[in-house]
Order: C-alpha cells, then sequence, then structure tokens
C-alpha cells in the first residue's frame, strides 16, 4: 500500500464505525447543541439515572467531551502540562494522554478550556496559552502545531476558551490582534490561509459557527463589541453589527436560516438580526430577556431556553424576542438538549434537572447531583463543564472527574 493512503483509508473507516450519535466537537456535529438521538429516558428515577462509569484522572481545566467511535477526548492536566486525553467511551478506561503547552494559571481555576474537535483521524486542540495541536487520533502523537500568538493574539484574561472549528480543508480559530481577529490553517499542515485584516478585535471567549445565510456559506463570530460574518474563502468581512458585551463574551452564536441570535451576561442582554442577500444587518430586537452568562442557550423549535442571570432559567421567543416564562427552580448553569428534554446543571451544587423543552413552564421529570465530586477545585470556580449526551449516555465533568450516565430508555 502506498504510505499516502493510509491516512485516507483510517478517515474513511472512522467515519464508516462512527455511531449514528457521536459529537464529535463543541456543541454536537452542527454547534447547536441540540442532539438528534431518540429513545431516551423521558423520566429519571429517584436518585437519578444509572452510573456506568467514573474517570478520576482528567486533571484540572473545564474542557468537555468530543466523542467519536467509542472514543471520549477531552483536555486536562498532568506533570505540568496540559494534555489530550483518549478513554474509552463505554467504560472510561484511559486509552491514552498526550502532553500539549504548560498549564493556564487562573483564579478561576487553571487548565484548558475548549473542547477538542475530531475530524477524519485526527484531534485538533486549543490549549488555555494558544497552543493549537493537530495530533492523531489512534495514539495522540503530535502531527503539527501553531500558536496563536504567532498569529498576532494574546492570551485572554481567562486563557483561550475557544473549541476550534474544522470545516472542510481548515481548522479555524480566533487569535484577535492586529494580524485579524479570526485565522484559517490548513488542517493537513497547520500553514496559515487566511486571516481576517478587516477585523482586529481582541479575542473573547465564544466559538466560531459555521453558516448558510441566503445560500452561501460564511463563518459567524462575535468579540466584546461586534458580530460578524466572514467569507470562507479568504477571511474578509461580509457584515457586522455592534453587540455591547461587558468583561467576558462567551455564549456561542446561534443561526437559523438567516438571522444571528447573540446574548451575553454582565447585563448585557440578547440580540437578534436578519442578514440580507446583500449582507445588509437589520436589527429585529434587542433587550435583556436572556442575559446568559456561560452555560449556553439552545434554540429548539421557535424558542431559546437557557439561564437568564439573574433571573433564572428562561424560555424566550426566538423570531420576537420576547419572554415566554423564567423560573428559579435550579441555580444557574449550563444546558444540553436531547429528545425533548433539556438537561440544565446547577454550577455549584452539581445538581442536574431533566425538563420538558416546552413553552408552558418549567415541567421537571427528576434530578440528581453529580457524584463523586472534584476536590481539586479552585475556590472561585464552579462546574462549569456543558453536559453532553451521546449514543445513549451523558457525560458530565467536575474538573478531574469525568462520570458517565446510562439515559438509554428500555
Amino acid at each position: 500500500m502506498h504510505p499516502r493512503l493510509l491516512p485516507v483509508l483510517l478517515a474513511l473507516q472512522t467515519a464508516a464505525l462512527a455511531a449514528p450519535h457521536d459529537w464529535p466537537q463543541w456543541r454536537g456535529p452542527d454547534r447547536s447543541d441540540v442532539s438528534r438521538e431518540t429513545g431516551l429516558l423521558q423520566k429519571w428515577p429517584a436518585g437519578g439515572p444509572k452510573k456506568l462509569w467514573t474517570f478520576e484522572n482528567a486533571g484540572n481545566g473545564y474542557s468537555g467531551p468530543a466523542i467519536v467511535n467509542g472514543r471520549l477526548f477531552t483536555l486536562g492536566t498532568r506533570d505540568g502540562k496540559e494534555i489530550v486525553l483518549a478513554l474509552d467511551a463505554t467504560t472510561g478506561k484511559e486509552v491514552w494522554a498526550a502532553p500539549m503547552d504548560g498549564i493556564l494559571a487562573n483564579d478561576w481555576g487553571g487548565g484548558p478550556r475548549g473542547t477538542p474537535t475530531v475530524d477524519g483521524d485526527r484531534v485538533y486542540a486549543l490549549s488555555g496559552t494558544g497552543g493549537l495541536h493537530c495530533l492523531a487520533l489512534a495514539d495522540g502523537k503530535v502531527i503539527w502545531k501553531a500558536s496563536l500568538k504567532a498569529l498576532g493574539g494574546s492570551v485572554p484574561k481567562w486563557g483561550y476558551t475557544e473549541s476550534v472549528l474544522v470545516d472542510g480543508n481548515l481548522v479555524l480559530a480566533t487569535p484577535g490582534g492586529s494580524k485579524g481577529t479570526v485565522a484559517a490553517l490548513d488542517k493537513a499542515t497547520g500553514k496559515l490561509v487566511w486571516q481576517s485584516k478587516d477585523l482586529t478585535d481582541a479575542a473573547h471567549y465564544s466559538s466560531i459557527v459555521p453558516a448558510m445565510i441566503h445560500g452561501k456559506k460564511q463563518y459567524v463570530q462575535r468579540t466584546e463589541r461586534q458580530v460578524f460574518g466572514l467569507n470562507p474563502e479568504n477571511g474578509g468581512l461580509l457584515w457586522q453589527t455592534e453587540f455591547q458585551g461587558r468583561t467576558a463574551v462567551i455564549p456561542t452564536p446561534v443561526v437559523k436560516d438567516n438571522f444571528v441570535y447573540v446574548t451575553a451576561g454582565y447585563g448585557s442582554g440578547c440580540k437578534q438580526v436578519e442578514i440580507s442577500p446583500t449582507n445588509t444587518v437589520r436589527v429585529v430586537y434587542e433587550n435583556k430577556v436572556m442575559r446568559n452568562h456561560h452555560g449556553g442557550v439552545i434554540l429548539v423549535g421557535e424558542h431559546v431556553f437557557g439561564h437568564d442571570d439573574p433571573s433564572g432559567w428562561a424560555c424566550q421567543n426566538f423570531k420576537t424576542g420576547e419572554e415566554v416564562w423564567k423560573v428559579k427552580n435550579l441555580g444557574k448553569g449550563a444546558v444540553a438538549y436531547a429528545d425533548g428534554r433539556l438537561y440544565c446543571l446547577d454550577e455549584k451544587d452539581g445538581t442536574v434537572a431533566l425538563i420538558e423543552a416546552s413553552t408552558q413552564g418549567w415541567k421537571e421529570h427528576g434530578r440528581f447531583r453529580i457524584e463523586p465530586q472534584t476536590k481539586i477545585r479552585s475556590e472561585r470556580g464552579k462546574i462549569w463543564t456543558h453536559p453532553v449526551i451521546s449514543n445513549g449516555r451523558l457525560y458530565l465533568r467536575d474538573q478531574d472527574i469525568i462520570v458517565c450516565y446510562d439515559v438509554k430508555a428500555g
């Protein structure tokens, strides 16, 4: 066999063997955090769903899991380095661990933040200090490395938290800075393809979303004060709109058809815009119904669900921006969605509640607390890793501890 054919065959084998409800990156296959999986428990027994396994050596960090072909990939720390970690998703057994950069130090908790992205036979991971690594999926061997600092970026206050996007032949990240806010690299080699020189904003904490607007591909991203769309061919600015974030802009943008929705905490609120065929921006609404800090929001049908800080868990009409309901039945935190249910996580005490994705109010169908919980978390840190549901299992993380539960019905 010609050696150049081996990576191609491995990638094809990985794609062929991948389970139908894998979770290859941050917020799932299309970065919407909406799982298409069905046949899950619609109500939990007392004490919560059955625990399948616990892994207790992931180290520090807030990275979530990417799950492909029976493997779970996440980031953590070990032996003075940030690491990429591969586990058996069924048993929780460690498969390999590969070192990246030195550990990001932060009062809210050190270590990596972003979720790795799996593409074919490779894993792409961004360290908290801005090292972009491409690793072999099979064994963690480094294929190439790049630096967001070399692309003009500087480490944000809470570290680089982005989960990089792999799209076609590109891997995209947001270094920020004078050379261009967003950079696209060749995913095979790590060589720079383009950088968005029309924009020089510093990086904040959101991740890029691929979008089809009026039938044309573009990349949507945000910084502290702007939301924008980029041409995938050269990084040129297609449109932009102001959005006044404060302190830290974190939640991933939501795109549906030709509409782009963003939200942020610290009192910022939310905004929806419509993009015209000529890339003119029309503001649909801007209000404070949803002020999501960093737990994320999810669009289910025509409604947005998430935590409004400080008013509680909320349902908002996506088209009009109007409040549908708000309650304080659970503390602030992250949310995931699968099979008609929202999985809501209280960041303070680790309680997970299962509720209907309903416009009729908070309809709960069980709750439990993550057990065990970490003993290494910073005093200022909380349980900030988002829940993930993949192939009938719920994955939760609290720093060094990763726990897997069976949520498949029947």
